[in-house]
């Protein structure tokens, strides 16, 4: 009785006060955003700005634009930053078409204890350590691997450490962020639609591509946001299956320590993207119906 009595003035203070009590709901991860992630990606661009002294080799602060220069004229990182968007659609592109017949298969398909299996098979990879699955990625296709053991009495031969196993080893890590927006989209789907469709003549790649796609639109957008931006970033992927692949994040690494400026202004590139790709998300107006 006496802890009610206590707390009552507190909870009726709130209460009067509306605004206090936003401000004291949204202080923590408003804290966060602001203080932490948003202050980060400020003092990254202002260290873009900066040099390193070529007679010391240390860090001086100063103001030049001879690292964002070299980002958009040096072949060396336009080349990388080309390559690397081009595998970021890449796994984004793979993992729709993966996502999408295997949803329908879970979503109207599959009988519930395969539905539950199929289910915990594309959650399992989030569970392991996310270079252990490197690790086992490498391991299946080195060149004493399990595909080419598989492989060898067809006389096929895996394509060795490249850019498409990098490919294939980023949609093998990013897969369940689509498919699992893709398998709850196509359930929210009423059977009806489909029979309707059946009725007026279409077939199911018709249907597919005239009832599934349109509705869905929306969970692939969100899908394709964590596809593509965690691609983009990554650069472990590259090192340990890409062979000479190069991404922004392995230049970037490279350059932390003997050129950190330069690390700085090319850390820019994958931001530029990103935000371009929420933008041009945004103006189809699936984000808007989520």
């Amino acid at each position: 009785m006496s802890t009610a009595t206590e707390s009552r003035p507190i909870s009726t203070y709130l209460f009067r006060r509306p605004r206090v009590r936003l401000f004291s709901l949204l202080a923590l991860p408003m804290t966060w955003i602001v203080g932490v992630y948003i202050l980060s990606l400020f003092l990254l661009l202002i260290t873009a700005f900066w040099y390193v002294d070529p007679f010391t080799s240390l860090v001086r602060p100063g103001f030049t634009l001879d690292n964002f220069q070299a980002v958009f004229t040096e072949p060396a990182y336009i080349s990388t930053s080309l390559r690397t968007l081009w595998i970021a659609l890449a796994v984004t592109i793979l993992s729709v078409i993966f996502a999408v017949p295997l949803g329908l298969y879970m979503a109207k398909i599959a009988p519930a204890w395969l539905r539950n299996a199929l289910a915990v098979a594309i959650t399992l990879p989030l569970w392991a350590g996310y270079l252990v699955k490197i690790i086992a990625m490498r391991l299946v296709f080195t060149e004493e691997g399990f595909f080419n053991w598989l492989m060898a009495p067809f006389g096929i031969k895996g394509p060795g450490f490249s850019m498409p196993i990098v490919i294939l080893t980023l949609t093998y890590l990013w897969f369940p962020y689509m498919a699992l927006p893709v398998y709850t989209a196509i359930r929210q789907i009423p059977t009806n639609l489909f029979d309707a469709s059946s009725d007026l003549g279409a077939r199911g790649f018709m249907t597919i591509y005239r009832v599934v796609i349109p509705l869905i639109t929306p969970a692939i957008i969100a899908g394709s946001v964590f596809t593509f931006s965690l691609s983009l970033g990554d650069y472990l992927a590259a090192r340990f299956t890409g062979g000479a692949t190069q991404m922004i994040g392995s230049m970037i690494a490279a350059n932390i320590n003997l050129n950190p400026p330069m690390a700085a202004a090319f850390s820019m590139v994958p931001i530029t993207f990103v935000v371009i790709y929420l933008m041009v998300a945004r103006r189809t107006g699936s984000l808007e119906r989520m």
